[in-house]
């Protein structure tokens, strides 16, 4: 009987001490320093709305809703935000637009509109010789002569190279002036039909 008594002893006094401790906030429908989370969120969205420089317009309050005693307000938004486009607004574009105005505005859009005719490709054929064709055509390697030359001044070769952007416009200067055959101005002195340091392998490995 003294076992008995004392756990009933004991069940009492937990649920005294249980009945005596702090209630627990419900932290999902309060925010934190605010009465309730719907007015945390207004108040976040208007600090991001200030931030951002734009004017606060605060939300509307839903009628019949509350969250505890506070009623529920949508969260505020900006009312002057550029970034954002009314076009899709059927009430603030009828607000400012007419009939007529929209009429006047596509005569402009129309006015401006200007039709660019095709114009035929300029002819090339002849004015800059073609160093692609020139190295399918060729077989012989680099270094490898095949037309006579008379021996050149490596000092002059390097000289006038160095005055080209590129070996291809070395390349296609020397075919312009009557290479490979001809080499007027020493730049191809091995006579191999390839001015200065242009290689034609590259265009023969893409082929």
């Amino acid at each position: 009987m003294q076992k008995r008594y004392s756990g009933s002893l004991l069940g009492t006094a937990l649920l005294a001490l249980a009945a005596c401790g702090p209630s627990v906030p419900n932290s999902a429908s309060q925010g934190v320093g605010f009465d309730d989370y719907t007015s945390y969120q207004a108040a976040r969205a208007g600090r991001d709305a200030e931030l951002a420089g734009g004017s606060i317009v605060p939300g509307p309050v839903i009628s019949g809703e509350t969250t505890g005693s506070a009623p529920i307000r949508t969260a505020a938004v900006s009312a002057n935000n550029p970034g954002i486009s009314d076009e899709q607004d059927f009430e603030a574009v009828s607000g400012r637009e007419t009939i007529e105005s929209d009429a006047e505005r596509l005569a402009r859009q129309r006015a401006a509109y200007k039709v660019i005719q095709p114009e035929a490709l300029p002819d090339y054929s002849g004015e800059i010789p073609n160093i692609v064709e020139y190295a399918l055509a060729t077989t012989n390697a680099v270094g490898q002569q095949v037309y006579p030359r008379s021996g050149g001044n490596a000092a002059r070769t390097q000289r006038n190279c160095a005055s080209y952007g590129s070996p291809g416009l070395a390349q296609e200067a020397f075919l312009a002036a009557g290479g490979p055959e001809r080499d007027r101005r020493g730049l191809d002195p091995d006579g191999d039909g390839f001015a200065c340091s242009w290689d034609p392998t590259p265009f023969r490995a893409a082929r």
